[in-house]
């Protein structure tokens, strides 16, 4: 105690002691040695694999795609919707009307005023005398039998006609329309695509074929021989 204050002495601790890691193991030493020498040469190898194909789909693919589809899709679209697609809508309206108004309407008047008038008159007035009349009907029936066919065979006619004329229709669409562009795209096919797609085929088989076959023998052996020598050497694997 000096001067009203107390001083207090601290020993000072004896120097810190490091502990040093222990060695790391021979697994842990070829797991690291295989790592570094095949896991890297693959990781390189890959990501020129992965580069090489974003050029060529960014160079090659999407520009040959973007020029088919702009200059060849779109306008066989336009071709095949212009002249086959509304000629056959309009063909198909024209059949269903014809059908309506030279089938169904006439058999519609001729069931109403034919038959269900004068089967309705007669069953109204003529019911008592039924009897008498039965010759009458039966001739008036063998008459309607007659008149029904008769316009059978007009309205059948009429149809066949119809049908002929759509056949023409359909037959001068794929003559004259449909046959040439077919024939066009099967000549774009030929001489634009399949030159194309041998072209793609050729310039991969040679630029990326002959690097991946350096590649494989440059980097790949030489690596695949040294793993197995210093996993012969440190005993993992026999020579």
């Amino acid at each position: 105690m000096a001067d009203g204050y107390r001083v207090r002495v601290i020993d000072s601790p004896g120097p810190v002691r490091r502990e040093t890691p222990p060695a790391p193991p021979a697994v842990v030493a070829v797991v690291r040695a295989v790592a570094l020498v095949v896991v890297l040469p693959v990781r390189v190898l890959w990501e020129l694999l992965v580069a090489g194909a974003r050029w060529t789909r960014r160079r090659l693919i999407d520009p040959v795609g973007r020029f088919l589809a702009r200059w060849l899709l779109r306008p066989l679209a336009w071709l095949l919707r212009w002249l086959v697609g509304i000629p056959l809508v309009w063909l198909g309206r024209a059949l269903g009307w014809s059908a309506r108004t030279l089938v169904w309407i006439p058999l519609a008047w001729l069931a109403y005023h034919l038959l269900r008038r004068p089967v309705g008159w007669l069953a109204g007035v003529l019911a008592p005398v039924g009897r008498l009349l039965v010759a009458g009907l039966g001739a008036l029936a063998r008459w309607l039998g007659g008149a029904a066919l008769a316009v059978g065979r007009v309205l059948w006619a009429g149809a066949r006609w119809a049908w002929w004329a759509a056949g023409r229709v359909l037959w001068w669409a794929y003559v004259v329309t449909l046959r040439p562009v077919v024939r066009g795209a099967c000549w774009v096919w030929r001489h634009g695509v399949a030159p194309v797609g041998r072209a793609l085929a050729a310039a991969w088989r040679a630029t990326v074929s002959p690097v991946t076959r350096w590649v494989g023998r440059t980097v790949v052996d030489p690596v695949r021989a040294t793993v197995g020598e210093v996993l012969a050497a440190l005993g993992v694997r026999r020579p």
